[in-house]
């Protein structure tokens, strides 16, 4: 059997990003109208099914369900997004239990102007999963305008009532820095804006726990801000600013933070991992920032996928399931940008 066309495959003839064609096939703006016009042809050319199509296929065999998934445009920026890799894990968990999905790229200013998404506007979709934290005034208002499920995937809210499944971020962290400390490292610094999302408030508090054991005290100044604290973005002019006086090691809350902290040290004259030791979080590279392998715990998106599908169908068939928080274990890989301080 031929394997079939996806959107990866017309975004790589159409020298354009998958985030560009998938705009383009679901009528999202951000495509001018010639471009959305020689996507759509493309796709044709290529035999890409739509997703009616792929819906009324569906439906012919068996009882399926449309999931819609929001993402905000910040999280697809213009590095390989961890993101982008965890929608299409939930994709492959959705075919698996006979259900398809569609994905919205909510735009900054939708979200600042509180549009709610086409999915629901359009009754398109039978339940809404929302990957990565969103405003709490437009969480809140969706809740409100929404008629069908809703779940987190990758976040959580302050709600008692939130459905959400996310990785182990607190012990994820605090075992990577207790790592660092086993490998010799004693001064270690933390790589992430603490606030700008509960998973990285929640590895902060693992690195904390860490620092906490060993009998080391917190420096602010190893506490490095990752980026734009208004936008939440990492690839619009924001660069990460280095310490007078240097700690042996960092942990960073995601690789994305690692590999640009990897660039910026390397920029300063700095080895790594000879001078300056370097891991990350959720173990996913985006190629092109830097080529030292990271040491990184790896995040068990297929399993987050999984928990979260499982859930968005019970929820939407009424099955029995359990209203909370899901939190699945990843596990450390290592590899070279971390080695033993000498003594």
């Amino acid at each position: 059997m031929s394997k079939s066309v996806t959107m990866s495959d017309i975004a790589k003839v159409m020298n354009v990003s998958t985030v560009t064609v998938s705009k383009a096939l679901s009528g999202q703006k951000g495509v001018s109208e010639d471009l959305r016009a020689k996507i759509i042809r493309q796709a044709e050319e290529m035999g890409y099914q739509t997703s009616r199509a792929v819906y009324l296929e569906q439906l012919k065999n068996n009882t399926s369900y449309n999931i819609g998934v929001l993402v905000s445009d910040k999280f697809l920026d213009v590095y390989d997004s961890f993101y982008w890799k965890l929608y299409q894990e939930t994709t492959k968990a959705a075919v698996q239990k006979k259900c398809f999905t569609m994905l919205e790229v909510l735009q900054a200013e939708d979200e600042q102007q509180y549009v709610m998404p086409k999915l629901l506007q359009e009754n398109k979709a039978d339940g809404l999963i929302i990957i990565g934290l969103l405003e709490e005034e437009y969480l809140k208002r969706l809740h409100e305008y929404a008629k069908v499920p809703i779940l987190y995937l990758d976040f959580y809210s302050k709600d008692k009532d939130c459905d959400a499944v996310i990785s182990d971020s607190y012990y994820g962290m605090y075992k990577m820095t207790d790592y660092l400390f086993r490998i010799g490292h004693k001064e270690i610094g933390f790589v992430g804006s603490i606030l700008a999302t509960g998973s990285i408030t929640d590895r902060y508090c693992g690195y904390l726990k860490a620092l906490l054991e060993h009998g080391v005290e917190v420096k602010k100044d190893w506490v490095l801000e990752d980026r734009d604290v208004r936008s939440g973005r990492t690839d619009t002019g924001f660069e990460i600013k280095l310490p007078d006086k240097m700690p042996t090691a960092f942990v960073c809350n995601c690789d994305v933070a690692a590999a640009l902290l990897i660039r910026k040290l390397k920029e300063k004259g700095y080895r790594v991992p000879e001078d300056i030791s370097v891991v990350g979080y959720d173990n996913y590279q985006p190629p092109g920032l830097c080529e030292i392998p990271i040491t990184s715990y790896e995040v068990d998106m297929y399993g987050m996928a999984k928990q979260a599908i499982k859930k968005m169908i019970r929820k939407i068939s009424g099955g029995h399931y359990r209203q909370g928080v899901v939190i699945v274990e990843g596990r450390i890989q290592y590899k070279d940008s971390a080695a033993e301080r000498k003594a």
